[in-house]
């Protein structure tokens, strides 16, 4: 069983609703029916900021292009090119140093932010968008959505769009039309529903699993290694554990010395009704966007 340390137990009780915390995110495993509003949250002890695991280093040049989704094609990656995406937070004290990590390195991510999450750290949210990160969702509550019928399906991603939207109107900020599967674990029809609404489902190429107990260095080989064998692809990480954001500065200067290029992707801005598709589907559908900030 997963703690948070005592100096983060006031932050985690906006989150208590979530459930016990678990021992290790089930993002890519089978959850049980008493996982499905699950988050995990590290077990080792909090260190302060990015840089005592790890000398500083030079990163110039590791930023690569910009993909502006408006086309199946886009979303296709080159040989040495990855994007880093980060589940499940905003999550204080541990958000902001992998902010502080990425914006060091000059390199943008994408953050797939948990609503109820978003409703207890708004000014996180914020402060993402802020640093030019793109900001897409991953359900209200972390649901496992492949055990649920279709309309609860439908109440868990909806919820995750409208929470992370309110949190993000004070700031003007734009959501991104991106969606990630809580566990992976999706259906033919929730990926239909989604792509007919414009949504595009962010798949990962590449697990870190950070959400074992592993050490920072365990977690950097391991992803490193996963990396050199596809030579490309979408990194899933998480924001939520300190060990990710230790590690983060030696893996990006692993990508820089291998020549790698983080590449950002961000919503078509070109039309009002954005063209995306699903990473996973080769459906290409235009349609209006959820309406901002509706029914909040």
């Amino acid at each position: 069983m997963a703690f948070v340390s005592g100096r983060l137990l006031a932050q985690v009780l906006g989150v208590v609703a979530l459930g016990a915390l678990a021992s290790g995110c089930a993002t890519t495993k089978s959850a049980t029916a008493s996982d499905t509003t699950k988050l995990a949250y590290a077990a080792e002890p909090e260190v302060p900021g990015t840089g005592g695991l790890f000398p500083p280093h030079s990163f110039g040049g590791l930023a690569g292009r910009t993909v502006t989704v408006n086309s199946i094609a886009d979303l296709k990656l080159r040989s040495h090119e990855v994007v880093l995406t980060f589940d499940d937070g905003p999550m204080p004290g541990r958000t902001e140093n992998i902010l502080r990590a990425l914006d060091n390195a000059g390199v943008k991510a994408t953050f797939m932010m948990v609503g109820s999450m978003a409703r207890a750290h708004p000014a996180i949210v914020r402060e993402v968008a802020a640093h030019g990160h793109t900001i897409g969702t991953h359900t209200q509550s972390h649901a496992n959505l492949a055990q649920l019928n279709v309309a609860a399906a439908d109440a868990q991603i909806d919820g995750g769009i409208k929470s992370v939207e309110a949190a993000l109107v004070p700031s003007m900020s734009r959501l991104a039309p991106f969606f990630r599967f809580p566990y992976l674990a999706s259906t033919a029809t929730l990926r239909h529903q989604l792509a007919a609404r414009g949504i595009v489902v962010i798949d990962a190429d590449i697990d870190s699993k950070d959400y074992f107990q592993s050490t920072p260095e365990q977690v950097r080989q391991r992803t490193l290694k996963r990396i050199e064998q596809r030579g490309s692809g979408i990194i899933l990480m998480h924001d939520i554990h300190p060990r990710t954001a230790q590690m983060l500065p030696q893996l990006l200067a692993d990508l820089k010395a291998r020549d790698y290029k983080v590449v950002q992707l961000v919503p078509g801005h070109g039309r009002r009704d954005v063209l995306v598709s699903s990473l996973s589907e080769r459906t290409v559908m235009s349609t209006r966007q959820v309406a901002y900030a509706e029914n909040r």
